[in-house]
């Protein structure tokens, strides 16, 4: 999200391990700080390639390999310095210390030398650890709305006491188990309606990001929003991946809307964030519409 954007124009989650599990998450924040300033120093794509996986994805419009999109699409000459800021101010980590996210606010200008930005919006980012014991991320995605969200400040993670170990799960069952999880939610919007399936789903910290508004925070507050959605909607998940703790993971996918007579009024991609709470639940729901 935050590359095509340059090229156009939540509560802490339980950790474990203090030494360990406080320093992943404190390690993925100041990864994504670098990440930014990698952008200022530089400029977007040589930071996009720097700290994307080489399993990245990116949504340009569907899901694609990033680095490889990248190099397929150069960025072209210009006499401006384009520059995409943005903080997180917001994030996560699983048990196992091994995937985790971020979000916070970005804003774009024309030109680094631009008094205001032109473009503002919220960008959510999955971290994953790699071999090699370095944070790349493996998916980013956002909205834009048209106010600021937020201050470009640094933002430092408190540390929260927590528990001495975490358990490990089968990856592969896992993955299966949370697709199956992501489909039964899109079963249960068809036959339930949207609202009382995403109650049904989303933890109470939920939080909803869709274009043209600020983050929904809080399950009252998406419910008030997803109230006023229009349509029929089908999700449709096409990958996940959890952490090896079993606790954190995500799905994506694409989505179609439907009117009363069956025709298409929206599709595009979503990203959902899952906390395991006793069972699967949503902790934060993203969709990014194809333009019309």
């Amino acid at each position: 999200m935050k590359y095509v954007i340059a090229l156009a124009a939540l509560l802490l989650l339980p950790t474990t391990l203090v030494g360990q599990k406080t320093s992943a998450l404190q390690d993925m924040v100041k990864t994504e700080q670098a990440f930014s300033k990698t952008a200022e120093d530089k400029n977007t794509r040589d930071a996009f390639m720097e700290f994307i996986a080489d399993d990245g994805l990116l949504f340009r419009p569907g899901a694609v390999n990033g680095k490889k999109w990248m190099l397929e699409h150069p960025v072209p000459p210009s006499d401006k310095k384009p520059l995409l800021a943005w903080q997180p101010a917001f994030a996560g980590m699983a048990a196992a210390g091994d995937l985790g996210f971020t979000t916070g606010p970005w804003e774009f200008k024309n030109d680094i030398k631009d008094e205001q930005p032109s473009g503002y919006g919220h960008f959510v980012t999955m971290w994953k650890k790699q071999a090699n014991g370095a944070w790349r991320f493996v998916l980013d995605l956002g909205i834009s709305h048209p106010q600021s969200g937020g201050p470009q400040k640094l933002w430092q993670p408190p540390v929260v006491a927590t528990k001495a170990t975490h358990k490990s799960v089968d990856v592969a069952s896992t993955k299966e188990s949370l697709m199956l999880r992501d489909k039964a939610f899109s079963d249960a919007g068809v036959s339930q309606g949207l609202v009382k399936a995403f109650l049904e789903f989303a933890s109470p910290d939920v939080r909803l990001y869709r274009s043209d508004h600020l983050p929904y925070v809080g399950r009252t507050a998406a419910e008030q929003a997803l109230t006023t959605a229009k349509g029929n909607f089908v999700w449709i998940p096409i990958g996940s991946d959890v952490s090896q703790s079993g606790d954190l993971g995500y799905t994506h996918g694409t989505y179609e809307v439907t009117d009363a007579t069956k025709t298409v009024i929206e599709r595009g991609s979503y990203v959902r964030i899952w906390k395991d709470e006793g069972g699967w639940k949503v902790i934060m729901d993203v969709t990014s519409p194809l333009p019309k």
